[in-house]
Formats: C-alpha cells, structure tokens, sequence
C-alpha cells in the first residue's frame, strides 16, 4: 500500500512539472564530462561551464597552454567516473595524431564538482596533462629525416649531399643597393631586378639570399663576389647529382618546401622543410623524404624545456634508376651548349635498360627525352623498311626515287627536292628518298604500319615508372594519309625513347619493354615480341649503309663497334619552306639511341653531330 502511494505521488509531481513547465532533472557528472570533451576536441572550450573564472578565460589559458598542439585537435575517450559526496572524478585517454607515424598518447583526468544541484568541471591545466601548471607552454620540434639518394644501375648513389653556397646579402653592410645588385647580375648572369627593394626592406642583419651555387661553381667567381660591399656567404650540404645537367629533367630537383606546397600539403610539411619540386624527387619525395622526428616539450619559466614525448626520425627508403652514369655525362655533354630544345637517349640493348635520359639546353625544361610527342619523320623509315620486307621486297629491288610523287592531288617531295631515278630500295632508304617510300605505300595495307610499330614497342602501352609517350601510329584513312606514314608524317606521332626502343628492337632481334626504375619496379604491361630474323638482317644492313655511303657518313669513322642508323627531317607547320624537327636513332655495340633536335632542320646536319659529339664521349 505504502509503495503504491508513493508510486502515485512521484507520478502527480511529475505530471505538475509538466503543467508549469518546470523540471527538476540536471545534467549529470557524465552529461557535463562528455559535454567538456566535446568542446575540448572541437577546440570550443569556451562553452563549457568551469568552479572558478570564466569559459572565455578558461579557453585563452588553454590555447596559451597548448601553444604549437594548436594546429591538431585530440582524440578524447572517456575510460570511466567515479562520483562521491558532490564531486566526480573522470579517467580520461589523450591522443594527439601529429602525423600518421607520430601520436603523443597518455590518460589524465577530469575532476568535476556539484554546486547547487550543477556540475561544473573543476579547470585546471593538469587535466590537459598530469605534468603541466598554469603558465606552461607546450611546444612542438620536427626534425627532417635523412633524405635517401636516388641509386644508379649498379646500386651507386646519384643524388647525394654535396657542398654548396648560398650567397646573399646582409643589408646594414650595404652602401649602393643598386649598384651591388648590378654587380651581382653581371657575375652570377641572374635577373637581380627586385633585389635592391628586398635588400631595402629586409631588417639590417638580415640574411637576403640571391642564389645558391655548388661549391665548383663558387670557387671560380669566390674572389669576384667577396670583393663586393654586403656579400655573405652561407657553406651547406643539398642533395644534388654530380653535375647540374645531370638527368635534371628526370631526377628533378630538391629545395626549401614552396608556399604552393605547404599550401597543398600542410599536414605533410612545414616552412624551412626540403621537399622534392620536379621529376622524381617530387614524384616519390614521400619515399625519398622519410619520416620526420617529433619533440614535445613543456616551456616553463626559469627552467629548461622539458620532454614529454619523442619519436625519432626515419631515414627515406633509395630510389634506384637503371642509369649509368659515365653514359649518362657523355649524353649531357653531347648536348651542352645547344641552343635548341634538345634531348637524347639510350639504353642496353640486352635488357632493355635506360642508362641516359639527356635534355637540353642545360638539363631543364620538359623531359622530351621520354614525353615528347612529335612526328618520326624518316626514321620512322625503319619501321615502314621492315614491313616491305615482311611484304617481300629485298634491299637490291629496284625503285623508283622521283623529285616528287603525287597521291590524290597531294604532292610529296623530298628533303631539298633531290632525285636518284631508279635505284636499289637499299641506296633509296640510305639516302632517305621520301617519294621512294610513297610509291611502295599502296603495297602495304592500311593496319600494317600499325601492327609492324606495335611489334617495335611503338604505340603500345609501357611502364617506366615515370610519364612517358610510347607512341601512336593510327590506321591511316586515305591514301594520302597512308603515304605521309610511310615516312613518319601524318598523325605518326612517337618520343624519343620509343625510337630508342624500336632501335634496340631491330638491333637484339625482339622487342622488350625498357627499364628505368628498378625499386621500386612498376609493372611490365606489354610481352617482349619475337622479330622476323631474315627482315632484320637486311634491314641492319640497310641501316649501316646509312651511315657508310648515306646521310650519316660523319658516324663512320667513330671508335668502336660499327654505327646502324637512321636520320630524319620532320616537317610540321604551313611554313614555306616548312620547320622540321631533326633526328638520329642507331646503335652501336650493346647500346641503342635516339637524339631528337626541335626545329633543329636537317637531321644529317644538326642530330648527327650530337650523336657524333656522345659516341666519341663514350669512346674517349
């Protein structure tokens, strides 16, 4: 009877709590801590309700508390609460994800306190960690990893530490701004225009850095730039290749972090970081760069920081290239002082390894060396030369080689408008008759050029590691675009290194998809492919009388095993007469290559010499 009346009475009270709008029910010790933990995650601190002082005050002397933990937000769990007598007690775990090999992990706890039937949390900095006091700053120190080399063929470093100075300027030391920036662009041969402006408004002591030279650079021009008033000289390390030039294009470079990529990045990276910023320094800078260590510590006044969490730096895992470096200086050197975008290949013939990738001028620009995407013009002879053979003509047939050769209104002529009446096809390919060629092309059907490339690598799908342009030779849809093919015209389109490839094909008798990056290996995405024996036996004859009697005689005295070749002029725009790009692709011993020369005109006279200048090289 007792306990239905009181069921009756706590019934009645609840329902004119009801009526009046009132109610007795407060937000308990677990409602007020998930509350805190909400608003201490969400960095939101001043919303919650505190014993002593203010939310806003509570949520200043917390951002002063954290100081550089600021940037993150912490994961929060709750283990447990124990409540007695008006007061609560919360065990809380802490874990700050710095990066995703660095998380600071501890448990703290929450104390909170019940005044006037209200739970408040009972503030003090301890809760943000056991060790701290009012008035402590937490502080965050990163330290870069070792950055890994990038490795050559036979496992020796390319990228490493090598010394360097940064030159710059120190303001206070400098009397004519003008004048000194003038002097510096003249010794360094830089663009110094904004410098007298940041000399002005950088502090007097400052360090304005104008360039950064390796150190055999330096050296030459040191007694120059120290005679300067205001000149200060800063010696470092940098990853660098042996020389500048040195596979630039590919390898990329390495450099304080950019404001772009701190911006794009900046849970990764922080001011003062190096980072790769082209080619595959940036391309695997993840790899390269390791991990960073982490140091936090607790500032407090009149002590010395003291640590609370640690990781250690992870050095970068190498990367490995199938480069070689003595081929790859010789390519460098073939091409120094080219005026012209250049670029220049090879690799061993025996397994396909790329052992230079050679861009110029100076080894910057885009990589055309394995990017480019321009017409073969005549070296693309060689791959229509082996599909006629297939098709049964022989080197010694007769062919015709007019001044000009008309297909469906459309009038094809050869380079500088020479003739050679009838002539064997292997003196007409030696002298890179292009109407020779287009008289034959009705012999072929449409998808032969297509399916004779693709058995040369050129138009399928490769993988190197890095972008590259494999090709691509279309089925031709009219005679006319059948017979520009036939001499790489038309839509035949391919790079430097997917020559090299047909070459190094034609050369070691079956095509197999080129290496360059070793560890870590990308995957072969095409089946090497036996080659017709007994047409490639006339073609390298073909190819060799090129550069005995035909358009490459500047090759055939060069020391060594003999020189294989093909020259080529490929023509583009409605010039009158029209630009052309200039090539050479070959061979010689167990190393196939291909140069390529933009608007570089006649191959015979502007690629030749570079493949001339990079054989003697490797011979010297």
């Amino acid at each position: 009877m007792w306990v239905r009346r009181m069921l009756a009475l706590v019934t009645m009270m609840a329902s004119l709590a009801a009526l009046t709008g009132c109610s007795s029910d407060k937000p308990g010790p677990d409602d007020v801590l998930d509350d805190f933990l909400d608003n201490w995650q969400a960095g939101t601190l001043a919303d919650s309700r505190y014993t002593d002082g203010s939310g806003e005050r509570i949520a200043t002397e917390y951002r002063n508390l954290i100081g550089d933990l600021g940037a993150y937000s912490p994961e929060l769990t709750a283990d447990k609460i124990t409540e007695e007598d008006g007061e609560a007690t919360a065990t809380v775990d802490v874990a700050w994800t710095l990066t995703d090999q660095a998380t600071w992990s501890y448990r703290t706890t929450v104390r909170l306190v019940q005044r006037q039937d209200t739970w408040l949390v009972d503030w003090s900095a301890r809760i943000i960690h056991p060790d701290l006091k009012r008035g402590d700053r937490l502080t965050v120190r990163w330290e870069q990893a070792p950055r890994a080399p990038i490795l050559d063929g036979s496992g020796d470093p390319i990228v490493e530490p090598r010394p360097v100075v940064h030159i710059g300027v120190e303001p206070q030391r400098v009397t004519d701004p003008a004048h000194l920036s003038a002097e510096l662009a003249r010794i360094l041969n830089i663009d110094t225009t904004d410098l007298p402006e940041r000399i002005i408004q950088a502090q007097p002591d400052a360090f304005v850095e104008v360039m950064t030279l390796r150190r055999e650079q330096y050296d030459p021009i040191r007694d120059q730039l120290q005679a300067l008033p205001g000149t200060v000289f800063r010696e470092d390390t940098l990853p660098l290749a042996p020389t500048r030039q040195f596979a630039r294009a590919l390898l990329g470079t390495v450099g304080p972090v950019t404001a772009e990529v701190l911006e794009r990045d900046p849970d990764r990276y922080r001011p003062g970081d190096l980072a790769g910023l082209s080619g595959l320094q940036e391309q695997y800078d993840e790899r390269l760069a390791g991990t960073p260590g982490v140091t936090i510590e607790v500032v407090r006044t009149g002590q010395p920081p003291r640590q609370l969490m640690r990781t250690e730096p992870q050095a970068g895992i190498p990367l490995q290239v199938s480069l070689d470096q003595s081929v790859q200086l010789a390519a460098d050197a073939a091409l120094a002082g080219e005026s012209r975008q250049t670029a220049l290949v090879a690799l061993r013939i025996s397994d396909g390894a790329v052992l230079a990738v050679a861009n110029g001028p100076d080894g910057d620009g885009p990589n055309l060396a394995l990017e480019a995407t321009v017409a073969p013009g005549s070296t693309f002879k060689m791959v229509t030369a082996l599909a006629l053979l297939e098709d049964g003509l022989r080197p010694e047939d007769t062919v015709p080689c007019p001044r000009y050769r008309t297909v469906d209104g459309f009038r094809f002529s050869n380079h500088d408008d020479f003739a050679l009446g009838q002539v064997p096809f292997s003196e007409a390919f030696a002298q890179s008759c292009n109407t020779t060629f287009v008289e034959l092309a009705s012999r072929l059907d449409r998808g032969t050029l297509t399916q004779t490339a693709a058995g040369l690598g050129i138009g399928v799908p490769w993988q190197l590691g890095v972008d590259v342009f494999t090709g691509s030779v279309p089925v031709a849809s009219d005679p006319v675009s059948a017979a520009a093919a036939t001499f790489g015209q038309g839509e035949v389109t391919v790079s430097p290194i997917a020559m090299a490839s047909a070459v190094a094909a034609v050369a070691g008798g079956r095509w197999q998809q080129p290496r360059l990056l070793l560890d870590p290996m990308p995957p072969s995405t095409s089946p090497n492919s036996e080659l017709p024996r007994s047409s490639l036996e006339a073609l390298r004859s073909m190819m060799r009388q090129v550069v005995i009697s035909g358009t490459a005689t500047a090759l055939a005295d060069v020391p060594g095993e003999p020189v294989y070749g093909k020259t080529g002029s490929a023509e583009y725009g409605d010039h009158n007469p029209p630009a052309s790009h200039a090539w050479f692709v070959g061979w010689q011993g167990d190393l196939a290559f291909a140069v390529l020369v933009l608007d570089g005109g006649s191959g015979s006279q502007t690629a030749v010499p570079i493949a001339e200048r990079f054989l003697r090289g490797l011979a010297a």
